[in-house]
């Protein structure tokens, strides 16, 4: 009894890791894009922008809610078509920018129309049934071991990144080997190209 429990535990096993690792990367995608936006909030074309946006009726509300996605699917869309014309790094970097602004755009602008979104009875009912839906997995997701062991490697991994770029500024505020990273850099991709050629 114990042996097709265990084979299903290996063939789910990288899927929970998977999906701890993608959740744990939309979270910080969505903090980081909070941030963001609230770094740029007190701009005074914004505030303007953000009081027509609390101001507008519900379906207008809704317009200006999906409209971002839809932009940004497309971005991404493009990105991918890039990655697979063989510009992988230009389409990676995209999809980065894209995810981290889209993001920041999408958090700032569902704080702002939730509550006129919320008087729309069906959104009201689909919005609380997907919350809800959404804790529960979440939930069971994060009570795995596998998230928990994916959360430590990413913190530990977060922590030597930390640790390399204070290094780094530390040294460049000293003088000494101030052009290193960029020409790491430059080693790196003068290594890229040599390879696309071949």
């Amino acid at each position: 009894m114990r042996r097709p429990r265990h084979q299903r535990y290996l063939i789910l096993a990288p899927l929970i890791y998977l999906a701890a690792l993608v959740l744990l990367v939309e979270e910080w995608f969505w903090d980081t894009g909070l941030y963001l936006g609230s770094l740029v909030v007190g701009w005074p074309p914004l505030k303007a922008l953000e009081t027509r946006i609390r101001a507008l009726r519900p379906y207008p509300a809704l317009c200006v809610f999906v409209l971002p996605g839809l932009l940004l699917f497309s971005v991404k869309l493009l990105a991918l078509f890039a990655i697979a014309s063989g510009h992988v790094v230009e389409g990676v970097c995209v999809i980065v920018v894209a995810k981290l602004g889209g993001a920041a755009i999408l958090a700032r602008v569902f704080l702002l129309t939730r509550p006129t979104l919320l008087t729309l009875a069906w959104f009201a009912r689909w919005y609380g049934a997907f919350i809800a839906l959404r804790d529960r997995w979440v939930g069971r997701l994060k009570a795995t071991q596998a998230f928990q062991h994916t959360r430590l490697v990413l913190a530990r991994l977060r922590r030597v990144g930390k640790a390399i770029s204070t290094r780094l500024r530390w040294r460049a505020k000293r003088g000494r080997h101030s052009l290193r990273p960029t020409r790491i850099a430059r080693r790196l991709m003068a290594i890229w190209r040599a390879r696309r050629r071949l």
